[in-house]
């Protein structure tokens, strides 16, 4: 089995300071981190962004390595790719650009992104060429920096643009840019009834990322809260020769007071798959 690379998550540290969540991430054994970049812990919009020297600093602090941005842009948040009014497009411009240096900056040279959501009282088709539209800006702008945008799917109370591999197959044949690649969601996966080897069918080596999460089938859960066997999705990625980063997007309330809890308890599942003892070995 492949030794991957388990990136820790801010998401569900949202109610602690930023260098606690690089003090746990170091302690627990994680050599990555993916920065959510949520105002509480590193602020950026259309206009500003903090100083990323604060990132390097933390990154060096504590011996972890920055390996992917992830800015906001789910509703309610401003930042929809797929934004209907021309001021509002040109400030969601600005901001992907913002993340895309920020990224750059601090050496991740990798931004998680989406095709956005469209209203319900409007027709899909046309929030999708908006979506493209905006994605093939982004993308040149990526591509002039060298840094990849690896797009999810999204789940279908999230947008209705983009749910399926299959939709975002299409949504990148049409903005035709080598700089825009694939983030397999394991949620939004499950929650399209997809599988694993379905994305890989469908992108081989365009899957440059991954949101590593278990679910009942769904629902940002750390890894022994569902019903997904690490292991066997570990043998998944196996056989398709994956070598980018599983990131942990443990994005759930529950995880909110103790979120080190839940990636312990992932981490001990992984290092126990890779000594070779049983999965349901106890975790302390």
């Amino acid at each position: 089995m492949n030794n991957y690379h388990l990136c820790a998550m801010n998401c569900h540290y949202r109610f602690y300071q930023l260098e606690s969540f690089f003090r746990c991430a170091s302690r627990l054994g994680f050599k990555h981190v993916e920065i959510w970049t949520a105002p509480q812990h590193f602020f950026m919009d259309y206009q500003q962004y903090e100083d990323p020297d604060k990132l390097i600093g933390l990154a060096e602090k504590f011996n972890v390595r920055i390996s992917c941005i992830c800015p906001e842009q789910t509703n309610p948040k401003p930042n929809n790719i797929a934004i209907k009014d021309k001021e509002g497009q040109k400030r969601v411009l600005r901001y992907f650009k913002n993340a895309i240096d920020v990224s750059k900056t601090v050496g991740a040279n990798k931004v998680v992104i989406t095709s956005g959501w469209a209203f319900y009282d409007e027709d899909v088709k046309t929030a999708k060429d908006r979506s493209i539209a905006m994605l093939k800006e982004i993308s040149n702008y990526a591509a002039s920096k060298d840094v990849y945008l690896a797009m999810e799917a999204l789940q279908k109370g999230e947008s209705t643009i983009a749910n399926t591999s299959l939709d975002l197959k299409e949504i990148i044949k049409e903005v035709g840019n080598n700089h825009l690649k694939v983030c397999l969601d394991l949620g939004a996966m499950a929650g399209a009834n997809e599988t694993i080897e379905d994305y890989f069918r469908v992108f081989h080596e365009d899957i440059i990322h991954c949101h590593f999460v278990d679910g009942n089938p769904t629902g940002h859960l750390a890894w022994g809260d569902g019903s997904r066997d690490m292991e066997e999705d570990l043998k998944v990625f196996d056989i398709f020769s994956y070598s980018g980063f599983l990131s942990l997007e443990s994005a759930n309330d529950r995880y909110f007071q103790e979120p080190f809890a839940a990636d312990k308890k992932t981490m001990t599942i992984y290092k126990n798959i890779k000594k070779g003892k049983s999965k349901c070995a106890s975790i302390s």
